[in-house]
């Protein structure tokens, strides 16, 4: 009998037998190391901590820079001066007035060492709480920094910190913000009117001609058309110690708003970076499901959960996707039109 003919038989009925059982039933086992399609696996608790709104802008000292002034209140505007101004002010000066809607008035001032540079708004014309009524422009030495579109909402608050550092120069140091960041149209002021001189009847001669006196100024005309507005602008001053050279680059450091322990998210977990956004919570089963947050604050790290959250959830990183626009929509156009 022919041993080799018996053994290469028992390998293949051992073969077949664990091939047979592999095809058993039984579950295969998963690839190690991979989990399951739609598995989250990154994800972040929301924590508390104290919050600036801070950026960079760069900008360049000039002279003389012009800045806005903008309305205090909601209301009916009305100008104090008829003429332009020929000095700055020694201290803050009274330029307007807007009487707010419960017939209280607001005053608009422009700072200290600044000149009445142009109306931004016809008198007597109703205006919003921010809007752009008058500009100034500064005497002396200033920084200016201008704000692009993307930078424009995160800018767009109150300044309350701004430090300088001039390129192979000063700094960092302090530099006092002049009026507001705002879209600041070309300003104006009227002329006033040239007294009209009368011609003496004749016989009077030897008479002084009679000038009469000017004209009740008119309302402008065509003024709350509104311009073209010529870009946001940063304006800051240091103070007198510091050197200041014509056309020099600077870099700013800008604080428009501070807050003490918020809750936060990083940037990538939220979709949306202002006033309303959407974060995805991970559920007990590693299922998604996206909630409506209120934001607040960012500095381009992490940013602010005014509401929607409790603060104990798990939030999947990278946050949801917006929906794409419809095929065939027009741009700016929803789904309502």
């Amino acid at each position: 009998m022919d041993t080799r003919r018996v053994t290469g038989a028992g390998v293949a009925m051992l073969v077949a037998a664990v091939l047979g059982g592999c095809d058993s039933g039984e579950e295969s086992v998963s690839t190690p190391g991979l989990e399951a399609r739609g598995t989250v696996l990154t994800t972040v608790k929301p924590k508390r901590q104290d919050l600036s709104n801070k950026i960079s802008l760069s900008g360049t000292v000039a002279i003389n820079p012009v800045f806005g002034i903008v309305a205090p209140a909601d209301g009916e505007l009305r100008y104090l001066d008829k003429k332009p101004s020929t000095t700055a002010a020694v201290r803050p000066k009274w330029v307007a007035t807007v009487w707010d809607d419960s017939g209280d008035p607001r005053k608009v001032m422009i700072p200290k060492d600044s000149i009445l540079a142009g109306r931004l708004m016809d008198d007597r014309t109703d205006v919003t709480t921010g809007m752009p009524i008058v500009s100034a422009r500064h005497s002396g030495y200033g920084i200016v920094a201008e704000i692009d579109s993307a930078q424009a909402y995160r800018v767009s608050g109150a300044v309350t910190d701004v430090r300088a550092q001039i390129k192979n120069g000063p700094g960092p140091f302090s530099c006092t913000a002049l009026g507001t960041i705002a879209a600041l149209p070309a300003g104006t002021i009227p002329e006033p009117p040239p007294p009209v001189v009368t011609t003496p009847s004749p016989g009077a001669s030897g008479a002084p001609p009679v000038v009469a006196p000017p004209e009740a100024e008119q309302p402008e005309q065509g003024g709350s058309e509104g311009s073209e507005a010529t870009g946001m602008r940063l304006v800051c001053v240091p103070t007198t110690d510091v050197k200041l050279i014509n056309g020099a680059s600077v870099t700013l450091q800008v604080v428009t708003a501070k807050a003490a322990k918020v809750l936060v998210l990083p940037v990538e977990a939220v979709a949306g970076t202002q006033g309303k956004g959407k974060v995805d919570i991970v559920g007990k089963d590693q299922q998604r499901k996206t909630v409506d947050v209120v934001l607040g604050l960012t500095d381009g790290k992490v940013v602010q959960i005014k509401s929607g959250l409790k603060g104990d959830e798990t939030i999947a990183v990278p946050g949801p996707d917006l929906p794409a626009a419809a095929e065939g929509a027009e741009p700016g156009k929803g789904p309502n039109g």
